[in-house]
């Protein structure tokens, strides 16, 4: 069972992690809500990994990401659902659904744990998905609706609110 309340503090992933690729630079600290039963440096490094990937915002060089522990452009914080609607307001989460708040991309702990039906049980996938929404909001991108059915949606679609005849996909870049 997701726990619905952690204790409201975080503490910075420690650790660094230089940016793999060409591009401009933008740094990148990972945070988790204390309290929470995760292993906070596979949570990061699961975030490094979903940025840096060649389908990702840093696609054919755009940009790459580099993890530090210190001031960074980019926050990703791990939430309870509790924390998570506190952090999100005005915006009412619902209980299970990620934000952004100005340059931090908060992700729900519950969403990070059962992932989304329409992804059906692929929760790696799922994981990118909100990854790559939340930060894709952070760099100024907008919500965006289904081009088409069967077409893969785009990471910027609402996919936890449903597919609405898209595809499920993680990618910026599916390619």
């Amino acid at each position: 069972m997701v726990p619905q309340a952690g204790t409201g503090t975080f503490s910075v992933v420690p650790g660094s992690e230089p940016a793999p690729g060409a591009g401009p630079l933008r740094t990148v600290r990972v945070e988790v809500e204390n309290g929470l039963p995760v292993e906070v440096t596979a949570f990061a490094r699961f975030v490094m990994r979903t940025l840096n990937d060649a389908r990702g915002w840093g696609h054919d060089g755009a940009m790459t990401f580099a993890r530090t522990a210190g001031d960074a452009e980019i926050v990703v914080r791990l939430a309870s659902p509790e924390t998570t609607g506190r952090l999100c307001e005005p915006l009412d989460t619902a209980g299970p659904l990620s934000c952004r708040v100005g340059a931090h991309a908060v992700v729900n702990h519950y969403r990070w744990v059962e992932g989304s039906p329409d992804y059906h049980g692929d929760l790696t996938a799922y994981r990118s998905y909100v990854v790559n929404h939340e930060v894709g909001h952070v760099l100024g991108h907008d919500h965006v609706n289904c081009p088409a059915p069967s077409a893969p949606a785009p990471v910027m679609q609402q996919q936890s609110l449903g597919l609405n005849g898209c595809n499920p996909n993680p990618w910026p870049y599916p390619g």
